[in-house]
């Protein structure tokens, strides 16, 4: 059965639903977060690429990330989770499940290297560089009343700044807590998947700035066979716990043009674990709205007409 292209949730291939004839391929991010050193070269390359505002030196007490989250001024959020690994008796590092830990400002030694030998903790790093998943049903745009967010002949969506009249609507629907407002102007600020880039034939700042290829771009079909594979080669090489993120096309939000191959549950790396289109049941709600309206309209003509006779 056919997805409806009516519908705000489900299968589809956005950029022709969206009126683009003999669009190219939909193009996308696929994060490999098992080989992200957090570098944050892709921070400041979105950065010097865009002309993003520098965001300061920023002390958010949590270890070294310092950007803290995806905001106006942060299209890029390498994201430093730490977690506690108990040493046994050997030595060797034991697998615990006592989740995120703080470790403390950073230090001029790796930590756990301040404790003597019989008190040591091995800790692991998960890090992450999060961005905006670009959507197939996007909510942003759904709601946006100004046309200012629009969807590219790639698949991505934009926001254009010019027009946008900082209502903040999309900052309400994105369902990811992606979109944000600049505080001098008001208005909403995004990743755009580098969309001057893309017309050009060019990589996006990002992915072109990552050592590791922990960000790579590409026809969105070909990311997610490569994703699959790479899944794969790490359940071989015993990591069990590695898994992809928003690369479902029958997911809540019709699944991301960018997505993630992930270490540990969603939640510990703050993405919210089965994000769902927020605008998927306005159809729903303003029937039964009406349905009420039409209620209510009957009741008052009844009663002025008891009331009369």
């Amino acid at each position: 059965m056919l997805p409806d292209p009516n519908s705000l949730y489900g299968p589809l291939d956005p950029a022709p639903e969206a009126g683009y004839e003999d669009a190219p391929p939909r193009m996308g991010f696929f994060t490999d977060t098992s080989v992200c050193i957090g570098c944050k070269a892709c921070e400041v390359a979105c950065k010097e690429w865009n002309g993003v505002p520098e965001s300061g030196l920023d002390l958010l007490g949590m270890s070294y990330d310092n950007t803290g989250a995806l905001t106006a001024n942060s299209w890029r959020h390498v994201a430093f989770v730490e977690q506690p690994r108990p040493a046994d008796v050997l030595g060797a590092p034991v697998a615990t499940d006592a989740g995120p830990q703080f470790l403390g400002m950073p230090g001029s030694q790796p930590p756990g290297r301040g404790s003597g030998a019989e008190d040591r903790t091995d800790f692991r790093w998960l890090m992450m560089s999060d961005v905006c998943k670009h959507c197939t049903h996007a909510a942003c745009l759904d709601v946006c009343p100004t046309g200012s967010l629009f969807r590219t002949e790639f698949g991505t969506v934009v926001v254009q700044e010019d027009i946008c009249n900082g209502c903040g609507y999309c900052i309400s629907a994105c369902p990811y807590g992606v979109i944000d407002q600049r505080k001098d102007d008001g208005r909403a600020w995004k990743c755009t998947l580098c969309y001057d880039r893309l017309g050009a034939g060019q990589t996006p700042a990002c992915a072109q700035a990552c050592p590791t290829e922990s960000i790579q771009y590409g026809p969105l079909e070909e990311l997610r066979e490569r994703a699959a594979a790479r899944v794969a080669t790490l359940h071989e090489r015993g990591v069990p716990e590695a898994r992809l993120y928003g690369h479902d096309p029958n997911d809540g939000v019709g699944g991301d043009g960018a997505f993630f191959l992930l270490l540990d549950e969603p939640e510990v790396y703050g993405l919210p674990p089965d994000p769902v289109v927020t605008t998927r049941d306005l159809p729903k709600m303003w029937k039964r709205a009406g349905l009420a309206a039409l209620a209510m309209a009957a009741a008052t003509v009844a009663a002025f007409v008891g009331g009369s006779s």
